[in-house]
């Protein structure tokens, strides 16, 4: 598998510096090669000009937007998904990164 690059986005920003990290070290743990960040709403467009970026997690309070990014990078065949709010909650980063890298995970809180 090549590196790839996940960018998590919520709505300030703030809220999935932890998740991010706790993805770092599942990551490490499963000798996985990737590189996540995590970003506001407000600051993706940004980041999506600027950055290779191959997957999008949006956090359960930004779920609305999921069309909106999809629009945004269909040419650029970005995959976007949807955390689900249990998982985020429980800061499940294990099954989070898993899944979305295995392309098993549900989102059910479109």
């Amino acid at each position: 598998m090549s590196r790839k690059h996940i960018l998590l986005i919520c709505a300030t920003g703030m809220s999935t510096n932890m998740l991010v990290s706790k993805m770092r070290k599942a990551a490490e743990k499963h000798k996985l090669e990737v590189n996540i960040t995590a970003v506001s709403a407000n600051d993706a467009d940004a980041r999506l000009i600027s950055e290779e970026i191959d997957i999008i997690l949006l956090g359960p309070q930004v779920r609305y937007m999921k069309s909106k990014f999809l629009k945004k990078v269909e040419e650029k065949q970005i995959e976007v998904h949807v955390i689900e709010t249990k998982d985020y909650g429980m800061m499940n980063a294990d099954k989070i990164l898993l899944e979305v890298l295995n392309g098993t995970e549900k989102n059910t809180d479109e």
